[in-house]
């Protein structure tokens, strides 16, 4: 299997408000970024949408090492959360419906063909690959408010 290397961040103006999410992949001494944005989100969807496309992004099964600030992604996998959702019908431990289980499971999907380590990296600090996905999702923010809301 193929080893990446991928930061991801999202952000929102206002939670709710206009969303957008970055992803800086590495293959090698290959670099690809991406991102996009939302006009009515939350912060921990966009931290979710930038890594499903980030994932998304690669072309055959990889071995994957994932930095991300946010610890609702990190946590989720590192302390098991997900498996103790789905194993109870996508109900969370105050017996409430799981929030953005329409993006989560999407990210499992993309889970089933990528081998993921995720990392937590400390947000707004002196990571210049986050502080990098931070600027291509606040970019994208720009991008949809300049546009009215619309498509980044």
């Amino acid at each position: 299997m193929k080893e990446v290397t991928i930061y991801t961040d999202g952000a929102c103006s206002g939670n709710p408000g206009t969303g957008g999410w970055g992803a800086v992949l590495f293959y090698g001494p290959h670099m690809k970024e991406l991102s996009g944005g939302v006009p009515d989100t939350t912060n921990n969807r966009m931290e979710l949408t930038a890594v499903i496309e980030a994932l998304g992004a690669l072309k055959e099964p990889c071995k994957v090492k994932l930095y991300s600030d946010s610890a609702y992604v990190v946590n989720c996998f590192r302390q098991g959360w997900i498996d103790n959702w789905v194993k109870n019908g996508w109900v969370n431990s105050k017996g409430q419906p799981v929030e953005n289980q329409d993006l989560w499971k999407r990210l499992l999907e993309r889970m089933k063909i990528h081998r993921v380590e995720y990392i937590k990296v400390k947000g707004h600090s002196d990571n210049d690959w986050n502080n990098r996905c931070d600027a291509l999702a606040r970019a994208a923010i720009r991008r949809l408010n300049e546009n009215g809301g619309g498509g980044a």
